[in-house]
């Protein structure tokens, strides 16, 4: 980190961030380090010196530190002098969304004391640490607890809101006076959540309320707030002392650095019209009812994002900044097209004379619910450039990226050739509206847009049901692509490949084709070789020479079910020995061997029993069909598999690729069930009568092929896919919506963090 005088020329640094929040709703404590496992992980660290950053966003956390009153330093003792040791700069976070000890609270007076108390000690301990952060985004955190509810103390009052602001400010002030007893060159990085709001001509005084209210924490601490401020009346007439609110003008604590936290939720559009909006967006703003929704979601023209926000702040402050929080809950390509369009603003601001340090990678680890705002642990997981869902953190897409970044060199992902989501068509989620306001769009040239020069991903098997679904969310995540037939590209013709290869110059491919027809296979056995094994052998072998990503497909029927035996067993991971029981599932297990070693970084996916909302055919199609229709429908009642979503395959295999994670993987929607129970639990979630479903035993059914009555999968590498009731819940939505071949707007995951409302 450099700490001089900011140069003209100095480098943008590159910083990272634990999402670490310790928030409680009523009695109920939520940690983030707890939960993504690096409360107990020390090799953690030197994963995150790998990326190359200069500085890291880290928690000392008082609710964890001292949550009794007594201090047990052994984490810190330990994690700090670490990060020392491996060249990264600890910024201490004291309190990250956190309303203290349970003896405590944000509208306690001994809150602010009793952390800086806390502060102190830890400064007393660690008196080499330079720079703090003792209360992370005191405004947001105000909002989220005294204004919405949603948070310990569960207010819902501007008087709750302002005491919670007040006493987090004065809490920093104490906290860094205490710390600079200890040390006198501690600095101060002052978090807060920066965006902007916009309106309807009818909103617009709401809109420059909310645009005045987003600097008071800053200018608090700056001491900027007296009579003449434009949030004084609001303040006082709120039940504000007038002294408590000037105390702060006695004592100021300006920021040694400004940062800046921004999501794609951050800037806001208010319409007087809530009757064309999504009904979660509908609210009431004194007395008028109305809209608070996302721009992207809304604009017509977007927002210029992060770089007119910068040139706010530092022509208001003159202080240094950093954006301290640079994360988008998304798919993998838009999460680096985020973190790009970020570090891209954050240069231009820069040329433009803003004083910025750094862009920090938030959420290294990922994050857990913010999908709710932390107020239920359900278990939803947005990774960052490590993923936790494996055994060990799991590098993504991002990690490499930053690399890139921090050593000053070329991006080199195929997949930031594109617009992210919140620039393309697909956004809205409402007629848009098109503004006369200074709205600035980002310039759309050729190194944003999908276009002749961006290298695609070349997919095998246009007619078939995954090759389609590929081509399909492809499109909808702007990803280049080609969809080929035989004709194009003849996967067992090691000509065919060259020559596809060299037109269409991919970067990745994905075998989405082959022999399906399990029970023909048995008298066509050639021809089922060569398409499930030879084929892919020559397509391995082309890829690797050309440095292509190789994506294709097993089976759960590379195994014999034996694991089965007692009918509930466990399911089968990657590592198990495999033992086919028919010509199908030895031309899967045959390629699987000769796949990876003609090609070791190939990605090679097992997966079982598709369903989907974009094909007739599938079996929980059939069955809701036949149910509704009042047909009679008979099902396996003792064959056990691990039924597969197709989008969430396709979503999870693309985030893969983009990885360039390689081997085996099973991927499905994990839960163990016959195909009797999944056509009953479909149809129960469906409304539809089950009466007339049969069950009969496979031995009843005319196989040609034998098949294991246990072939469930599951995973030793990472559960990536949610639940299959989740799964039939998705199902049975999109199944009901027209099928378009236009760009269509996401499915899950698009819970944004922080789709926090002013209302």
């Amino acid at each position: 980190m450099n700490n001089s005088k900011k140069s003209e020329h100095a480098p943008l640094e590159l910083w990272g961030g634990l999402e670490c929040t310790v928030n409680r709703v009523y009695d109920d404590y939520h940690s983030q380090v707890d939960r993504n496992g690096h409360a107990h992980r020390t090799g953690d660290i030197a994963q995150f010196a790998a990326l190359g950053i200069r500085a890291i966003r880290y928690p000392i956390l008082w609710e964890r530190t001292a949550p009794d009153g007594v201090a047990d330093w052994a984490w810190p003792d330990e994690r700090l002098p670490a990060l020392r040791a491996a060249g990264i700069t600890p910024i201490v976070g004291l309190v990250h969304h956190g309303s203290g000890p349970r003896h405590t609270s944000l509208v306690d007076p001994s809150f602010a004391p009793q952390l800086a108390e806390y502060a102190g000690a830890v400064a007393a301990r660690y008196p080499w640490v330079e720079y703090y952060t003792p209360v992370n985004e005191p405004l947001t955190t105000a909002r989220f607890s005294g204004l919405y509810g949603l948070w310990y103390p569960h207010g819902r009052d501007d008087l709750t809101f302002l005491q919670a602001l007040l006493v987090q400010c004065r809490a920093v002030v104490l906290s860094m006076r205490e710390i600079r007893r200890h040390n006198p060159n501690a600095k101060l990085i002052q978090t807060d959540d920066l965006g902007k709001t916009y309106g309807t001509r009818e909103m617009a005084q709401h809109a420059e309320f909310y645009n005045e209210r987003r600097w008071l924490a800053w200018d608090l601490l700056c001491g900027m707030v007296g009579p003449e401020h434009f949030m004084w009346g609001y303040m006082t007439g709120s039940g504000i002392a007038p002294d408590d609110i000037l105390w702060f003008r006695d004592n100021p604590c300006p920021p040694d650095i400004i940062g800046v936290n921004y999501y794609v939720t951050s800037e806001r559009w208010l319409d007087h019209r809530p009757e064309r909006y999504p009904e979660h967006t509908r609210g009431n703003i004194g007395g008028t009812p109305c809209a608070d929704i996302e721009c992207a979601r809304v604009l017509a023209t977007p927002t210029a994002g992060i770089g007119p926000l910068l040139q706010e702040v530092w022509d208001r402050y003159q202080i240094p900044l950093a954006v301290t929080e640079a994360h988008i809950d998304s798919h993998r390509e838009d999460q680096l097209r985020w973190l790009l369009e970020i570090w891209e603003a954050g240069k231009q601001a820069q040329l433009n004379g803003v004083d910025l340090r750094a862009v920090t990678v938030w959420a290294l680890l990922g994050a857990f619910d913010w999908n709710s705002l932390v107020t239920r642990a359900q278990g939803y997981y947005e990774p960052g450039p490590f993923d936790v869902r494996s055994p060990q953190p799991r590098t993504t897409a991002l990690a490499p990226m930053m690399r890139e970044l921090s050593d000053n060199r070329p991006l080199s992902h195929p997949v930031l050739r594109g617009q992210g989501w919140w620039r393309r068509p697909s956004r809205f989620t409402c007629p848009p509206i098109a503004t006369q306001s200074a709205l600035t769009s980002i310039s759309a040239d050729g190194h944003r847009l999908v276009g002749k020069d961006a290298r695609p991903i070349l997919i095998t098997g246009a007619t078939g049901t995954l090759g389609r679904a590929f081509a399909r969310i492809c499109r909808e995540r702007n990803l280049a692509y080609q969809l080929l037939g035989r004709q194009d590209m003849d996967i067992a013709d090691p000509g065919s490949v060259e020559r596809a290869l060299a037109r269409y110059q991919p970067w990745a491919v994905v075998n989405a084709s082959g022999y399906v027809r399990v029970d023909d296979a048995e008298n066509d056995v050639e021809r089922c070789f060569r398409e499930n094994t030879h084929g892919p052998a020559v397509l391995a072998g082309a890829c690797a020479c050309h440095g292509v990503h190789l994506t294709t497909f097993s089976s759960d029927l590379v195994f014999d079910g034996r694991r089965g035996d007692d009918r509930r067993g466990d399911p089968y991971v990657e590592t198990d020995s495999v033992s086919p029981l028919n010509i199908y599932g030895r031309s899967k297990a045959e390629a699987e061997t000769s796949v990876l070693e003609r090609h070791p970084g190939a990605l090679v996916v097992r997966t079982s029993s598709f369903f989907g909302p974009w094909d007739q055919y599938n079996f929980v199609t059939q069955a809701l069909a036949a149910l509704d229709g009042g047909a009679v429908f008979r099902a396996a009642s003792d064959i056990i598999v691990s039924p597969t979503y197709v989008p969430d395959l396709v979503h999870s295999c693309l985030d893969l690729m983009i990885d360039r994670e390689c081997g085996v993987w099973h991927l499905t929607n994990g839960q163990p069930v016959t195909w009797v129970e999944l056509a009953t639990r479909a149809a129960e979630l469906a409304g539809v009568d089950a009466s007339r479903l049969e069950p009969q035993p496979s031995a009843s059914i005319s196989y040609a092929a034998r098949r294991p009555l246990y072939s469930a999968l599951h995973s030793e590498r990472a559960v990536l896919l949610p639940s299959l009731d989740s799964a039939l819940g998705r199902f049975l939505t999109q199944r009901s919506q027209p099928v378009q071949d236009a760009e269509v707007c996401y499915p899950e995951p698009f819970v944004e963090l922080y789709h926090a409302k002013h209302l």
